[in-house]
């Protein structure tokens, strides 16, 4: 009798946590990642995931809606939050072949301004990323890349 009650106790287990992993759905832990933006530090860490990479979760609220980067080169070019977000969404799981540095320019409660710093093998790309708080996140507001 005893036996018999573990069988079956071991068969409902095994047939809820089926049942539960099942509701969820193929792509259920991607669409619920939930990304930390709670300091500038945490948000501009998440921003070089993002930028270099490849990681995708959370790319939508990492964002300010106003913002926008600009790309210092000969023909200077400029591109909207909706476009970056879309081109970073693009790029899940591709990692760039190439070494971080990150400074911290100024930091106040409110804002950061940091310089991000991407040597690749033949050019280096330094990116003055801007963050602001947001209500209780911190987000990218904006980007200004220049390459040597």
């Amino acid at each position: 009798m005893n036996t018999l009650v573990k069988t079956f106790a071991a068969a409902a287990l095994i047939a809820v946590s089926t049942f539960a992993m099942a509701s969820e759905g193929p792509g259920a832990k991607a669409t619920k990642a939930n990304v930390n933006l709670s300091t500038a530090d945490f948000a501009l860490e998440h921003y070089v995931a993002v930028t270099t990479e490849g990681e995708s979760a959370g790319v939508e609220r990492l964002f300010a809606a106003d913002f926008n980067q600009k790309i210092q080169a000969t023909n200077a070019q400029t591109h909207g939050r909706e476009a970056i977000v879309k081109l970073l969404k693009k790029q899940k799981g591709e990692k760039l072949n190439c070494t971080v540095s990150t400074d911290i320019i100024e930091e106040s409660a409110d804002y950061m301004v940091a310089k991000v710093t991407l040597k690749f093998e033949n050019f280096t790309k330094t990116d003055l990323v801007t963050l602001e708080r947001v209500g209780n996140d911190w987000k990218v507001c904006q980007s200004i890349n220049s390459y040597k």
